[in-house]
């Protein structure tokens, strides 16, 4: 039985990001350029896009280029620019297929003009659609959002439209680039790395979390099958408790850690 046989169809997570890394490594083990990695990585986003669409998922976010990014070579960060591009035009008939929205999160100014009028062109074609919602974080930053998120609040402040009171978690929320979304139930970080990479800081505040050792380009829908078979098992409690008995767990787990050696996780390699 495959792991799609198992997933619970009606207890799906409504909103999926994905750190997708691992791509340099990847193509390093083969002895290829970096950049090949990048270009396999292709067949990664195909296939859970089109698996989100299948299952009924209402948003899939995945990480593409950061706001650090810009540090790497001139000469990749040119490129992947090219295979963003790349991709957009050649990926359209597949969002149109699946009936899928895009959506850019990030910041868009910063970006090469030539990309920027393909995600315009991306965003009016596939702006009709009514199935899954698919964010493609480009030039995006938690910090970098949140600083955005401030400066849009402190204006309205400054100009009478807002009382400093007034402002809630709410509030905040609408302004960031997820606006009117679901958070992230299930965040999948690929390649081993345990971080989260400056990766919708905001809205992770409750999302499950689910490490994995393969690589990007490696990662394929049975994969994807596998995480979300897993957040199913989970309990998500909120915040809350769920029994009566959960204060006496809890005491139980604070005299076992007490009693326990605890050592630090060493930080996995770049």
């Amino acid at each position: 039985m495959s792991y799609l046989d198992k997933i619970d169809k009606a207890a799906l997570p409504k909103h999926v990001a994905i750190i997708m890394d691992g791509n340099g490594r990847w193509a390093i083990q083969r002895r290829m350029p970096r950049l090949q990695g990048h270009r396999n990585a292709v067949k990664a986003v195909r296939a859970c896009v089109e698996a989100s669409a299948e299952l009924g998922l209402q948003v899939l976010t995945l990480y593409a280029f950061s706001t650090e990014n810009w540090q790497r070579p001139r000469k990749e960060v040119s490129a992947l620019m090219d295979l963003f591009f790349e991709f957009l035009e050649k990926e359209l008939h597949t969002m149109l297929d699946n009936n899928v929205r895009f959506q850019l999160i990030g910041n868009r100014e910063g970006l090469p003009d030539f990309l920027q009028n393909r995600l315009s062109h991306t965003l009016d074609s596939t702006a009709a659609n009514t199935g899954l919602l698919l964010n493609l974080a480009l030039n995006y930053g938690g910090r970098n959002e949140m600083v955005r998120a401030v400066r849009r609040i402190a204006e309205s402040v400054k100009k009478g439209d807002l009382l400093p009171e007034n402002i809630d978690e709410s509030l905040v929320s609408a302004n960031t680039y997820t606006a009117g979304q679901p958070d992230p139930d299930l965040i999948i970080r690929t390649s081993g790395e345990l971080r989260l990479s400056n990766f919708l800081i905001w809205q992770a505040a409750y999302a499950e979390f689910y490490f994995t050792e393969v690589l990007w380009p490696d990662f394929t829908k049975e994969d994807l099958y596998k995480a979300l078979l897993e957040f199913q098992h989970r309990k998500r409690r909120m915040g809350r408790t769920t029994d009566s008995g959960s204060m006496t767990e809890a005491a139980n787990v604070s005299h076992l850690v007490s009693k326990t050696e605890v050592t630090s996780i060493p930080e996995a390699s770049g």
